[in-house]
């Protein structure tokens, strides 16, 4: 593989309520999975957008979905995997933060950055994916209900074979809307179609593994391009696409995640504009 890309931070000052916000989390996918389906050429309209080296490796704060989340909606996202310190792109305002920077997005007063962003007038949004957002229960009700709007319906899931299509159609029904066409917008999705199980994308497959998790990688990219291009057509929008964790597929022992092996732990990142 080449060299790994590195993101540097923009001036978050100059980007909040001045364009749309998107945080997607291709929720479970491997950082070797993602950059070796860069480097054959399999992500068309991600690719657009990520460097010449691709992916950026870095350490998320959780093993699995729950645990991650709740850090990212607390502003830490996953960390550069090389040493730091690395300044943040959000930060909650506390007392001897050592990674809040002159171009971090500070939020006074708050538990999390979605609130944060009502604040600024943003309007909040949160299409779900995994269980974790379903909304049947309170465990499963808790992250959507930060959000002004919380979408969730089972085509969404983990089972559906075109869930990403579903979440990006609301995702564009929502930003193409007269209620919503005079308003900033912070959409948060959960892509789930990385998560197990993910064989249906690959046609023979009888189980779960790398290739198909790889096959649902390019379903999934094929499925954004439409809301890249709602995005462009609101005035641009600053994006973060991320995996909250890896899985694992018997590396070492090891099958799936909230476990700290390598394949867990290291996930791939990006954050670029999206530009008219």
């Amino acid at each position: 593989m080449s060299e790994p890309a590195r993101f540097a931070n923009p001036d978050m000052r100059a980007i909040v309520s001045h364009r749309d916000l998107l945080l997607i989390t291709l929720d479970t996918l491997r950082f070797d999975a993602a950059q070796s389906c860069f480097e054959r050429g399999e992500l068309p309209v991600l690719a657009q957008h990520l460097p010449p080296a691709g992916w950026e490796p870095r350490h998320t704060p959780g093993s699995f979905t729950y645990a991650a989340h709740a850090a990212f909606f607390a502003g830490f996202l996953p960390t550069p995997a090389r040493p730091g310190p690395h300044p943040r792109l959000f930060a909650l305002d506390f007392e001897g933060s050592e990674t809040t920077a002159a171009e971090t997005w500070v939020f006074r007063d708050r538990a999390d950055i979605v609130s944060g962003l009502r604040d600024a007038g943003y309007r909040t949004i949160c299409i779900g994916g995994v269980g974790f957002f379903n909304k049947r229960n309170p465990l499963g009700s808790q992250f959507p209900d930060l959000f002004d709007e919380g979408h969730w319906n089972p085509g969404f899931g983990v089972t559906a074979v075109d869930s990403t299509q579903r979440q990006v159609a609301l995702a564009c029904e929502r930003l193409r809307s007269d209620e919503l066409r005079e308003s900033r917008c912070f959409v948060f999705i959960n892509v789930s179609a990385l998560h197990q199980p993910n064989r249906h994308y690959l046609p023979g497959a009888e189980r779960d593994g790398y290739d198909s998790h790889c096959a649902a990688l390019r379903y999934v990219d094929g499925a954004l391009a439409p809301l890249f291009a709602a995005l462009r057509e609101r005035g641009g929008a600053f994006a973060i696409v991320c995996s909250d964790h890896g899985t694992a597929y018997g590396e070492d022992g090891y099958h799936g995640h909230r476990l700290a092996h390598d394949t867990v732990m290291t996930v791939p990142y990006a954050h670029f504009l999206l530009n008219p």
